[in-house]
């Protein structure tokens, strides 16, 4: 039971469910019903179940009332959570109340049915076994019983009222039609409930996006707006509140090692060690050449490394470093470094950003690069996207670690991606590594486009990549539009005439 701030005098108990509680402002208010509306798939149930599990990790008690799934079907099915029901129920920890239609039941007409039987059930299964929590999925399914309005009413009033009574905190699942539009299909909200939940699982641009929004909250506050959610095997419903990221980590002054001696010079003697930085380039420009010096160099230094690769495989990026003479082999089996390899396509991008926090959260890095976040955009929309970078940039700032991230623009001489439009504000540095075309010769080239809190080289530097890595050269002269895509060779009286204007200005 957690108290709210000092003009809310309600009471909230908190539902365990996670980043649930964060959303609510402390969880839901306690002896009241909350009414949670979605349609078929948005893990209404799970969230019902959820709730009771939470408190009984808790040491509460809860009261499960099904309409729909008979109790057979809700042990089997929520058992990939990890929810061990039967043994509960043997505890006396968990109870079922079973309003499901038997097979081969034929339907009643009004007149016939009514609530009241139920009710009674209900109150003496909350009275047994002193629960604390009950949930009802769905209501949705007594609309087949009763045609009657007026007495529909009646009797949802009577149980809203029997569990306010029995001081109980509940939760009541209803479908609804569409994803945005009426908050039920029946319209049942109106009359018994205090507060309403919507989950939603849209299908945008040919992929499922899960949120959930608090719409009414009587009575109190709540944070507002939708926010994304994701169903994880062994775990359940988690919430990504992204309200909940705040700018207060702390800043250092520490350097770390680039792994290459000479971009560290152009970067004013490294990188900060709790900085983000965004390195953008072409494909075949050297984004994993800079990635795999990034880890060596922080091996070399007695830093715990890992790498998030979603476009090659192990072995593809085992044989790359081995060619640059770097041994991620040995690296591993020192406990030095970790590569964990995923196609984005595997999961969404919501369970790619949990599956992420946990493994840093486990392996404890000093450092971690990915590689690369443009292969996370096609399994995603952009608002998704975007969430998922702001996720986990702030969640590595937090951690204080060192992050490299690698971005592929959609043309071999540059130009920007959707990448770097989301993440390029919120990265403290960001290099560009650049084709440049030159007498029919393709080269390349560097610079350090942003560096903050640190003066850095200016200059757009010619590199090449041989067997033993990256080696950073002179800065290109006579040689103008690099960054635009359009290289353009100057003559040495143009240039000198073109820098002459600029110091008659001085």
């Amino acid at each position: 039971m957690t108290p709210t701030n000092d003009y809310d005098s309600i009471e909230k108990l908190e539902t365990g469910i996670p980043g649930f509680d964060f959303l609510s402002q402390g969880g839901l208010p306690q002896g009241r019903a909350t009414l949670v509306a979605g349609t078929a798939g948005s893990s209404k149930t799970v969230f019902a179940c959820q709730f009771l599990v939470e408190g009984i990790r808790r040491g509460e008690t809860g009261v499960f009332v099904t309409f729909e799934e008979p109790p057979k079907a809700l042990r089997k099915n929520m058992r990939g959570f990890g929810w061990q029901i039967p043994l509960w129920e043997e505890q006396g920890k968990w109870a079922f109340v079973d309003a499901s239609p038997q097979p081969g039941e034929r339907p009643l007409v009004a007149g016939d049915y009514d609530l009241g039987a139920l009710i009674a059930r209900i109150e003496y299964a909350i009275r047994k076994y002193k629960a604390t929590r009950v949930s009802l999925d769905s209501l949705g399914a007594i609309f087949s019983h009763l045609t009657d309005s007026a007495q529909l009413r009646s009797d949802l009033f009577r149980l809203a009222a029997a569990l306010r009574e029995l001081e109980v905190t509940a939760i009541m699942t209803a479908e609804r039609t569409a994803e945005y539009g009426e908050i039920t299909r029946y319209g049942v909200e109106e009359f018994v409930a205090d507060n309403v939940v919507i989950l939603r699982n849209v299908l945008a641009d040919e992929k499922r996006r899960r949120t959930i929004e608090i719409l009414k909250y009587r009575g109190t506050d709540h944070q507002k707006g939708e926010f994304p959610f994701t169903i994880i095997p062994g775990q359940g419903v988690v919430i990504i509140p992204l309200s909940a990221i705040e700018l207060e980590q702390h800043s250092s002054d520490i350097r770390i090692t680039s792994g290459s001696t000479e971009l560290d010079r152009m970067c004013g003697g490294g990188f900060f060690r709790d900085s983000v930085i965004l390195v953008s380039g072409a494909t075949g420009t050297g984004k994993t050449l800079m990635v795999t010096e990034f880890m060596a160099g922080g091996v070399a230094n007695g830093e715990r490394c890992l790498v998030f690769a979603f476009e090659e495989s192990r072995e593809q990026l085992f044989r790359n470093a081995t060619g640059w003479g770097v041994n991620f082999q040995q690296m591993e089996q020192d406990g030095k470094l970790k590569v964990v390899c995923r196609y984005p396509e595997t999961t969404n991008l919501e369970n790619h950003l949990i599956m992420m926090k946990d493994i840093i959260q486990s392996f404890k890095p000093n450092r971690v690069a990915v590689d690369s976040l443009s292969a996370l955009e096609r399994v995603s929309t952009l608002k998704g996207f975007r969430e998922f970078i702001i996720g986990l940039t702030s969640f590595i700032k937090q951690q204080e670690i060192g992050g490299l991230f690698t971005s592929t623009t959609p043309t071999l001489l540059g130009g920007s991606s959707i990448t770097e439009a989301h993440i390029s504000t919120i990265t403290d540095s960001i290099i560009l590594l650049r084709y440049v075309e030159m007498y029919g010769e393709m080269r390349r080239g560097i610079t350090v486009l942003k560096m903050r809190g640190s003066m850095h080289d200016k200059d757009i530097r010619e590199f090449s990549i041989d067997n033993q890595g990256m080696h950073i050269g002179k800065p290109f002269r006579n040689v103008t539009g690099i960054l635009a895509g359009t290289p353009m060779y100057t003559t040495q009286s143009e240039f000198e005439r073109l820098s002459g204007l600029f110091e008659q200005e001085v």
